[in-house]
């Protein structure tokens, strides 16, 4: 069982992100954890030399696996921040907690005994939730860097490998309605209960022919199905229900509108023949890629196939999910030959589960001859590796090299 971690959050910020203050997301981010507790002022007294404790500041923006990390550790340890070596961080013990919290509060200097780290010092992982490899962050709140920030933890809400659409068209607009939604007071359920809604009226509208109004549908449930995820993420509010309806309808509803697709094409111009074969081809490549990505997960390796090799991370940006298809779709229909689309949606699924098959044996091979499979990310440098066309797309740029350090009012 997991030591229980006594965590005290020292100060505040004098600005909010995504509609929280520095304190308040500390405290959502920490529920998450189950193995920590967070401590009052008055309640640190009460704690004894053996209470392992993690002392945090409040106006500084925490990556949520530093923390983590920190909480990993087993010697007492301060985290300098990157940009200003100030301390931000102390781990310790009840008995000495109190004083480390001055050094905290005043901004003292570190005392001899105590190992000083940089994030460079912390055991960052690949993220395999969101498939990628970001480098962890700890940056000061202040209100020059406030838009800054708040794009910072919209990035980091990504992620590193996805589809082209969601990678490429829908970060910007994404980043706009999630901030209206923070401004209007809107939760991540209200977006995918709107999203569900979207995407039983595409399917209705794919059902009786009316593909343009169909496809209307279908591309803004896809856009808010990104902007969900986000909106939960930057403001830490995601929910099992929430995690349930947006997992659940991702993976019911595409092979739904393809069906829906191929019956609206029988009341138009341009039907296709053998329609009954062509849906089962078109379940079976649906079917048949999940149960692949599946197998991978739960037989070879800890890790998305995706994130496996770079040729697997290519992949995933076309592969036969609801964005590339609706591509496919979309053209089908501005082409006036909506069943070239359809016929275009299930041959993508027969040749995407094909090579994901291919990879999946690969894999297997793999392990078998060379023992614990491991992601092309665990190895690299987000800056000395920066030359690669893979770490470009799929690895963003560290922030420190992005991120200006604030001048001083005084000069």
């Amino acid at each position: 069982m997991s030591a229980i971690f006594f965590v005290h959050i020292v100060g505040n910020s004098e600005i909010s992100l995504w509609g929280m203050d520095g304190r308040t997301r500390l405290e959502r981010m920490l529920r998450t954890i189950k193995t920590a507790i967070v401590v009052e002022e008055e309640e640190i007294s009460q704690l004894t030399g053996t209470d392992p404790v993690l002392l945090l500041r409040a106006d500084y923006l925490f990556d949520s696996r530093v923390i983590n990390a920190l909480m990993a550790l087993r010697e007492p340890v301060v985290l300098v921040a990157p940009l200003d070596e100030i301390p931000v961080a102390i781990l310790t013990d009840g008995k000495n907690a109190a004083a480390m919290r001055e050094v905290l509060n005043e901004k003292r200097l570190v005392p001899d005994d105590l190992s000083i780290c940089t994030l460079k010092d912390l055991p960052i992982q690949v993220q395999q939730n969101l498939k990628k490899k970001d480098p962890p962050y700890v940056l000061p709140m202040l209100r020059c860097n406030q838009l800054e920030l708040e794009s910072e933890l919209f990035a980091a809400s990504y992620k590193g490998v996805t589809d082209l659409v969601t990678k490429w068209l829908w970060p910007w607009p994404a980043f706009m309605v999630t901030r209206l939604c923070v401004r209007l007071g809107l939760k991540p359920n209200h977006v995918t209960l709107l999203s569900l809604v979207l995407a039983v009226l595409a399917g209705v509208a794919f059902w009786y022919g009316a593909f343009g109004i169909g496809l209307m549908m279908a591309w803004l449930m896809t856009f808010l199905d990104t902007v969900d995820g986000k909106l939960a993420r930057v403001t830490l509010t995601s929910s099992k229900l929430g995690d349930v309806l947006d997992h659940g309808l991702d993976i019911i509803h595409p092979p739904l509108w393809y069906l829906a697709w191929g019956v609206g094409l029988m009341a138009t111009a341009t039907p296709v023949a053998n329609l009954e074969l062509l849906v089962w081809l078109m379940f079976i490549g649906y079917v048949g890629g999940r149960l692949c990505e599946g197998a991978f997960q739960f037989w070879l390796a800890s890790f998305d196939i995706f994130i496996w090799c770079k040729v697997d991370s290519f992949h995933r940006l076309i592969t036969a999910r609801r964005n590339p298809n609706l591509i496919l779709l979309t053209a089908g229909w501005m082409a006036d030959r909506p069943d070239i689309g359809f016929i275009l949606v299930v041959s993508w699924h027969l040749l995407s589960t094909l090579f994901l098959i291919y990879r999946l044996f690969a894999a297997w091979q793999s392990r078998s001859q060379n023992g614990v499979l491991h992601s092309w990310m665990e190895n690299i440098d987000p800056v000395r590796d920066r030359q690669q066309l893979a770490v470009r797309v799929f690895i963003r740029q560290p922030l420190s090299q992005r991120y200006i350090k604030p001048v001083s009012d005084g000069q």
